[in-house]
């Protein structure tokens, strides 16, 4: 495993600091989840990769139609591009296809492949496993339309950010258990993996900026109260998996500033020890969610490109 960048964390970077003083944000379950939707939705958004072709669909769903939002690559190519299923974070709680529509642009360019944005269900109206059984559904049905959709179903990644990190990596769990799809490689951006508060960094980064440990504690609630903790299931917290061998290689990136990064590390190191190839990348003066300053602080623009050029390299080997 290679582990980048230590010691855990560095000052927050200045240029950050500025931004998020002058757009403050801060993740937090007051007034209920749809009044955080809306704090969520309010956020100041610039626009990005204007160029990238792109169509709504839905598609057929456990529970009824997924909305799904496909990007195909701006550059045309000889050869059918690869595809990454993108799933959006939010504490499986606020999120949608517009308040991420940015960052599914950002992995369709940077990763030069056609990218499929999975709108699934939201808790608390839909608590876990829905999520799962969504992004699942939405995983099996690229697979089987790739080629349709003028891909190459044979070059399939996941990533997703945050809640989405989560979802991407028992995503990876459940293709493998399932015996397909063949997912080649999985970017976990800041990801919600083991379910373990009393890993060091949620006392460290309890107050951190963006996102504090009351707010992973509500979050959570409202996603998976009824499950217990104690014993989850891995379809909730991937790293509690009987095994993690056979996995697809792994980029994670984690922020200094942020409760779950020693989550994430944690992830990394219970992978490379199950044999499969990870990088876990640590962006020691950045935030949670630090995708959204891409394009606006250089140190969130140089640690995204360094996740997006790992998901490169892996769907465009030769």
């Amino acid at each position: 495993m290679s582990v980048a960048d230590e010691p855990s964390s560095t000052p927050l970077d200045a240029i950050l600091q500025k931004v998020l003083e002058a757009v403050p944000f801060q993740f937090t379950t007051d007034g209920g989840p749809e009044a955080s939707r809306q704090r969520f939705r309010d956020l100041p958004r610039r626009p990005v990769h204007p160029e990238v072709r792109v169509e709504d669909r839905t598609i057929d769903g456990p529970a009824g139609p997924i909305p799904v939002r496909l990007y195909w690559p701006p550059e045309p190519s000889a050869t059918p591009p690869p595809v990454v299923v993108f799933i959006h974070g939010g504490g499986w709680v606020v999120g949608d296809l517009d308040t991420y529509d940015g960052a599914a642009r950002l992995h369709a360019v940077g990763a030069d492949a056609l990218v499929v944005s999975v709108d699934y269900r939201l808790a608390p109206e839909h608590p876990y496993p829905a999520a799962v059984d969504d992004v699942w559904a939405a995983t099996q049905w690229v697979a089987e339309n790739a080629a349709e959709l003028g891909a190459d179903p044979s070059r399939i990644a996941v990533a997703g950010d945050s809640a989405g990190g989560n979802l991407t990596a028992v995503v990876a769990l459940l293709a493998r258990d399932a015996g397909g799809p063949p997912i080649r490689f999985q970017l976990l951006w800041y990801p919600a993996t083991t379910w373990d508060p009393s890993l060091p960094s949620f006392a460290e980064n309890a107050d951190a900026p963006v996102l504090g440990t009351g707010a992973v504690a509500g979050l959570s609630r409202w996603y998976a109260s009824h499950v217990d903790l104690k014993n989850p299931p891995a379809t909730l917290a991937p790293a509690r998996a009987e095994s993690l061998s056979g996995l697809p290689a792994a980029y994670i990136a984690v922020a200094g500033h942020d409760p779950l990064r020693d989550d994430g590390k944690r992830y990394g190191e219970l992978l490379a020890a199950a044999g499969v190839p990870v990088e876990v990348h640590n962006a020691t003066s950045l935030v949670h969610g630090y995708l959204g300053y891409a394009g606006v602080v250089p140190a969130a623009t140089d640690a995204t490109d360094r996740g997006l050029s790992a998901l490169r390299e892996a769907l465009h080997p030769e």
